[in-house]
This record gives structure tokens, sequence and C-alpha cells, in this order.
């Protein structure tokens, strides 16, 4: 559930940030998780609703996540078109998005913010390279680089999660739906 909502949050910041111009190249010593399907410890299927707020700006978009052990599947719709449609199975991500869409909205970073946001904190941790830390309770986490705050989540109720990317200047909202089989 974490997973959708953050990828959904980072997509949805790319792309205010790229309509803003306020994002260019990535940030040094960017994060990218990479972290195997199996590992979430659980099979998930989500309904999300985001709301990126970036450089004074929001914009909503709808996702559809879906994670078990052997694969990750997401699907970001937004006026009334699908975005992105991507797959990961631990070794090949796989996506296809609108022809319209920036290069800045990559499939690698919105799996990354997913995985941040909805893996298990000890399985982000031990993936964490040199310099970055992870401090987690019940109801947030706080991403560290060199012990700085680069990213923030916090978990709320009924299922409400806000994301906050400090060094990329941008704010998710995310709420989900839990579908069942």
């Amino acid at each position: 559930m974490m997973l959708l909502l953050r990828f959904c949050a980072l997509f949805l910041l790319l792309l205010l940030g790229a309509c803003a111009g306020r994002l260019g190249a990535a940030p040094d010593h960017e994060l990218l998780l990479r972290l195997a399907p199996a590992s979430l410890g659980r099979s998930i299927s989500l309904q999300q609703h985001l709301v990126v707020t970036a450089a004074g700006r929001s914009q909503a978009v709808d996702v559809a996540l879906e994670v078990d052990p052997q694969e990750l599947r997401l699907a970001v719709l937004g006026m009334n078109q699908t975005m992105v449609r991507m797959s990961w199975d631990g070794q090949t991500l796989q996506q296809t998005r609108a022809s319209w869409l920036p290069d800045v909205v990559r499939g690698e970073r919105i799996l990354s913010d997913l995985q941040l946001v909805w893996w298990p904190a000890e399985v982000v941790r031990a993936a964490l390279p040199e310099g970055w830390t992870l401090e987690s309770s019940a109801n947030q986490r706080r991403l560290l680089w060199r012990g700085e705050e680069a990213m923030q989540v916090q978990y709320g109720e009924d299922q409400h999660v806000d994301v906050f990317n400090h060094r990329a200047g941008y704010q998710l909202q995310i709420e989900s739906v839990e579908q069942t089989p």
C-alpha cells in the first residue's frame, strides 16, 4: 500500500516539477531503491488518489498498484488517460509512458519512492547505500543523507500518507483503498 503511494507521489511531483520548470537534473547522491517484490512480505492491491504539490501548484492523479511475490504492477491515470504503466520483477523494470510526459518522469524514481513508503523499514534500511540512514516509528519515517533529512513520510489514519521530499521540493498526499480479489 505504501509502495503505491510513494510511486504515485513521486510521479506527480516530477510531473508538476517539470511543468513548473523547478526540477532539473537528479540531486547529488540520489537514492534509487531496487527491492524485490517478494521482500514486501505480502501481496497488495490498492487504488490510490494522490495529490502532488510543488512550486505552489497541485496536481491529482489516480493510481492502481498490485504487488505479489513475483511482480509489482502500476498504472497512473490522469487527464482521462493512462500516463504510465510499469512492472518490476526484481530484475527488470518495464515501463510505457505517454509520449507527452517530460523525461524527468522516470519509472526508476517512482519505484524507489514507492518502496521507501511501503516496504518494511528493516528491508529498506538493509538496502541503503553508504551515507543514507532511515529512522522509523509507527507513524513516521525519516530518510537522511549524512544526517540531513532528505525525505519524511507520515502515516495517518484511514490509510492516509503524507510524503515530503525536501531535496526536490514537493509534498504528496495519498489516500489508499485496498482492493479485494
